[in-house]
C-alpha cells in the first residue's frame, strides 16, 4: 500500500485486503469493552458474595492471629498451618479469577472475533520511533482518545460523587453500629457503588466500539491504484482463478436449472444425457437449448420435468447431438432442423392424442452421422 500517499486512500478496503490485515492481527479491538466487562463482573461478584468474602477474610484473620504455642514453636506445624492458609486462599480466589478471565476473553471476542497471528507477536522496532509516536499523539486519533479519556473521567467521576453524596447519611450511621455489622454494611454499600460505577462505563463502551471500528476502516482504506494492483495479483493466482471459475459454473448451473420449467420438451439418452428445448414460434427462428447435463445433472433435469409436467422424449442420437454441438441459450444448428422438426411433430401428435392412445416414439431420427457422437 502506498503509505506515502495516504491522502489518496479514499476507497473502502477490499475483502482480500481485510483478510490480509486480519492475518496480521489488525482487527477492531475495544479496550474499554474489556475493561468494562472486567469491572462489571468484579463488582457483581463483590456485591453478590459480600457475605462470603467477609466471612472468609474474618476466618483468615482469626486463623492467622490465633496460634497455639505448640504451632508457633514447631516449624513443621507452622509449615502445615501456612499450607492450609494458602489452600484456603486459593479456594476463594481461583474461582473468581477464572470467572474474570473468562469475562475478559469473551468481551474481547465480541469485537473483532478470534484472531491468532504470529505476525502481530513479532517485534516491530518502528513502534519505538519517537517521531512516529509524537505524530500519533497530535493526530486526529490522538485527539479523539483524549476526548474519550476526558469523557470517561467526567462520567465516572460525576456518578461516583453523586453516589457518595447520596450515601453520606448511611456512612455516618455506621459509627453507631458494632464493628462486625459496620464492616459488613460498608462492604454492601461499597459493592453497590462499585457495581453502579462499573455499569456506567458502558456509556464509554457505546462510544468506543463504533470509534474503534471506524478507526480500523479508516486505516484499511486503499488508493485506487492499490485496488488495481490487487486485482492484477488476484487474476494471476491459480487458486483464485479456480475459485472464480467454480463460482461461475455454479451460478450458470443455477440459472440453467431455473430455465428448465420454461422448456417445451426434454430429450434424453435416456439416462446419460438430458437436454431441455424451448420453441416460441415468432420469437426465435429455431428451438433454443435452455439446459443440458449428464449423469446427476441429467437426473435433476428429468426431476424438474416431472415436477412441471414437461414431456420427456427418449431420442438418444438427438440428445447426444444436442448435448455436444449446441451451447446454452443458443438456437439449434441447421443440420439438426430435420431431426428437431420430427421431434416437434411427435409432440404435436402427443398433445392431440387421447391418454389411452399415445403415439409411438419414432424408431429413428434424422441426425447426421458426424453429429451423433456416442457417449
Amino acid at each position: 500500500m502506498a503509505e506515502d500517499n495516504a491522502q489518496e486512500r479514499t476507497e473502502a478496503a477490499t475483502p482480500k485486503h481485510r483478510d490480509d490485515a486480519r492475518k496480521k492481527g489488525q482487527v477492531a479491538r475495544s479496550r474499554e469493552l474489556s475493561t468494562s466487562a472486567l469491572l462489571i463482573v468484579s463488582a457483581s461478584l463483590f456485591f453478590g458474595f459480600a457475605d462470603i468474602i467477609y466471612q472468609s477474610i474474618a476466618g483468615f484473620l482469626y486463623a492467622g492471629l490465633h496460634l497455639s504455642t505448640q504451632v508457633m514453636t514447631d516449624p513443621q506445624d507452622m509449615l502445615r498451618h501456612f499450607a492450609a492458609m494458602c489452600w484456603a486462599t486459593a479456594q476463594l480466589i481461583v474461582p473468581f479469577f477464572i470467572i474474570l478471565m473468562a469475562a475478559v476473553m469473551a468481551s474481547g471476542l465480541l469485537v473483532g472475533g478470534w484472531v491468532f497471528s504470529l505476525q502481530s507477536m513479532a517485534p516491530d522496532f518502528t513502534r519505538m520511533d519517537p517521531i512516529s509516536g509524537l505524530q500519533k499523539i497530535v493526530s486526529k486519533h490522538g485527539a479523539l482518545e483524549m476526548v474519550k479519556a476526558i469523557l470517561k473521567t467526567l462520567v465516572v467521576g460525576s456518578i461516583g460523587i453523586t453516589l457518595l453524596w447520596a450515601q453520606r447519611n448511611a456512612l455516618f450511621g455506621l459509627i453507631q453500629e458494632s464493628p462486625d455489622k459496620a464492616v459488613l454494611q460498608l462492604m454492601h454499600m461499597s459493592g453497590l457503588v462499585f457495581l453502579i460505577l462499573a455499569a456506567s462505563t458502558l456509556l464509554i463502551v457505546l462510544f468506543d466500539v463504533p470509534f474503534q471500528m471506524w478507526t480500523l476502516n479508516t486505516n484499511l482504506k486503499m488508493a485506487r491504484q492499490d485496488i488495481k494492483d490487487e486485482m492484477k495479483d488476484m487474476e494471476g493466482n491459480p487458486e483464485i482463478k479456480a475459485k472464480v471459475r467454480a463460482i461461475q459454473r455454479e451460478m450458470a448451473r443455477r440459472r440453467m436449472m431455473a430455465a428448465v420449467p420454461k422448456a417445451d420438451v426434454i430429450v434424453t439418452n435416456p439416462t446419460h444425457y438430458a437436454v431441455a428445448l424451448r420453441y416460441a414460434e415468432g420469437d426465435t427462428r429455431a428451438p433454443v437449448l435452455l439446459a443440458k447435463g449428464a449423469d446427476l445433472v441429467a437426473g435433476k433435469i428429468r426431476e424438474l420435468a416431472a415436477e412441471h409436467h414437461i414431456p420427456v422424449v427418449e431420442a438418444p442420437p438427438l440428445a447426444r447431438a444436442l448435448f455436444h454441438h449446441v451451447d446454452l441459450e443458443q438456437e439449434i444448428p441447421v443440420t439438426l432442423y430435420r431431426a428437431v422438426a420430427e421431434l416437434l411433430a411427435y409432440l404435436y401428435q402427443l398433445r392431440l392424442a387421447a391418454p389411452q392412445q399415445q403415439p409411438p416414439v419414432p424408431a429413428s431420427w434424422s441426425v447426421p452421422p458426424e453429429m451423433d457422437e456416442r457417449g
